[in-house]
């Protein structure tokens, strides 16, 4: 009786929650303006505030003439206050945790999250859950076991705001109806070693009701992999009351095969996209393309066109200014303290009734040796049809330009792939993918009918590569991922090494 309950609730709380979402779908634009303008009138006397001039400020126009684009570097003097316990620095008010994450030039970066900023965060994973429950029409795995693959929940504190990954901080605010359903438990949870972490994850779980499992592609393969080694069962026939899978930090489509073939049945996915800087968006519809961007959650976008990025002009535009299927640099205003934040992610937007967006690379990660530009939702929509065409199963790949190859040969793009099964006719394989991302890219097209680069080869790895490769880095498991694309053979290098 109590699950029947628990059930009626979660689907009549569920359609509550999306006739109250009707208004920031229908008038984003509108509501996009009152948030910023509500922000800089609330931090006009900040530090950062008075330093760029907040309380002249009355329109967006006048935001982006005071305010300039930024990234962590630039911010960091005012983070640096924080951390030795000034107050009133980038938001009024005090930050209720800092979320550690890793930086290519910065080292660890530490991102000011606000009591308002978590509470959005949290809010945004329940309406997640709360749009699939209503589409669905089904809310039977609110009754069975649900496991997040996190990072640790320990904090440590620094100048009385504690500190910690974000998947830990928010495995604080996991609401009380989940909590007596909610695996693993805290000390598995603590456990440093992310092999020894999953390991035990494993035993933990693979003889429980499992119905809701959330986590990173990459990690979620590696715990259903060691579940199947020691079970000798599909991840449906260990449980099959599974019904919700919810990842988030990548990409899931090219993993989608993969993960398809390890869980042995239909399991319904929702994506998100979540980060130390905020919750930006969710698929709302599980069986259709692309996420709700959320324009009512304490952030005010801009979107500079990707090949305006970096430029002294580059134009900042707002949600009312945006073409669909354009590449665009995120940036981000928030209520925890970022102005102009450069996240580095790159989107585009497939709807504007509502907001819809696909994730389609990093500003960072890309492949432009020599000037092509590729970007990762250019390679992974190749990839994605080639493997269609010719059956195979990828584990994971990694992209990187090979500038001086042996014999005063072409230069061209090295392919590093760990298979998990092989395409019958790998040659085949590698021309379909070629002519994929010659339609896709017309700069590596015209290099390649230019004979400034050869046709694009494919170097196979040995297995677990890439966590060999995550593990030499210090990064492996919690919400590391490992980059998909680069314009140098840093990781192709290490890679190389553990070719078949």
């Amino acid at each position: 009786m109590l699950k029947f309950f628990k059930k009626k609730a979660a689907k009549v709380w569920a359609k509550k929650h999306l006739s109250d979402c009707e208004n920031f779908k229908q008038n984003g634009v509108q509501l996009q303006e009152q948030l910023l303008l509500d922000l800089v009138k609330r931090s006009e006397k900040t530090l950062f505030g008075i330093a760029h001039q907040f309380g002249q400020i009355k329109t967006i126009e006048d935001f982006q003439k005071s305010v300039p684009i930024t990234d962590y570097e630039g911010l960091k003097p005012y983070i640096e206050k924080i951390k030795h316990g000034d107050r009133n620095i980038l938001y009024p008010e005090k930050p209720e945790y800092f979320a550690k994450t890793s930086g290519t030039t910065s080292g660890t970066k530490y991102i000011p999250l606000t009591k308002e900023g978590i509470d959005c965060q949290v809010k945004a994973a329940q309406s997640a859950i709360f749009h699939y429950i209503s589409q669905k029409n089904n809310a039977d795995f609110v009754c069975g076991k649900m496991i997040f693959l996190q990072g640790s929940p320990e904090l440590e504190e620094i100048a009385d705001i504690k500190t910690g990954r974000l998947s830990g901080i928010v495995a604080h605010h996991i609401p009380q109806y989940l909590q007596k359903n909610r695996l693993p438990k805290y000390e598995t949870n603590i456990i440093d070693d992310w092999e020894t972490k999953v390991d035990t994850i494993v035993k933990e779980t693979e003889k429980e009701n499992m119905t809701l499992i959330s986590g990173i592609p990459p990690w979620l393969i590696m715990y259903f992999e060691k579940l199947i080694e020691r079970n000798g069962k599909k991840i449906k026939e260990l449980f099959p009351n599974l019904q919700l899978i919810i990842t988030g930090g990548v990409n899931y489509e090219p993993y989608r095969q993969k993960m398809q073939e390890l869980l042995g049945a239909e399991v319904d996915v929702v994506q998100t996209f979540p980060a130390s800087e905020g919750f930006f968006a969710f698929q709302d519809h599980y069986k259709e393309e692309g996420l709700l961007l959320l324009t009512h959650h304490g952030i005010f976008y801009e979107f500079i066109p990707l090949e305006e990025f970096g430029k002294e002009n580059a134009r900042r535009l707002t949600l009312k200014e945006v073409e669909l299927n354009k590449d665009y640099a995120l940036i981000l205003t928030t209520n925890s303290g970022l102005w102009a934040y450069s996240i580095g992610d790159v989107i585009k937007f497939i709807s504007k009734k509502p907001y819809r967006i696909l994730v389609t690379g990093r500003t960072s990660h890309y492949t432009s040796a020599f000037g092509e530009h590729v970007i990762a939702g250019e390679v992974e929509a190749a990839l994605k049809d080639t493997v269609e065409t010719f059956p195979a199963q990828i584990t994971e790949f990694h992209l990187a330009p090979q500038v001086n190859p042996e014999n005063q040969s072409l230069p061209y793009h090295e392919w590093f792939f760990e298979f998990e099964k092989e395409p019958e006719n790998l040659e085949d394989f590698r021309q379909k993918l070629d002519i994929e991302l010659r339609k896709r890219n017309s700069y590596y097209n015209d290099l390649i009918s230019g004979n400034i680069l050869q046709t694009l080869k494919i170097t196979k790895l040995q297995k677990n590569a890439f966590q060999d490769y995550a593990k030499s880095e210090g990064k492996l498991g919690g919400q590391n991922k490992i980059p998909r694309l680069s314009n140098d053979r840093k990781i192709a290098d290490f890679l190389d090494k553990l070719k078949k």
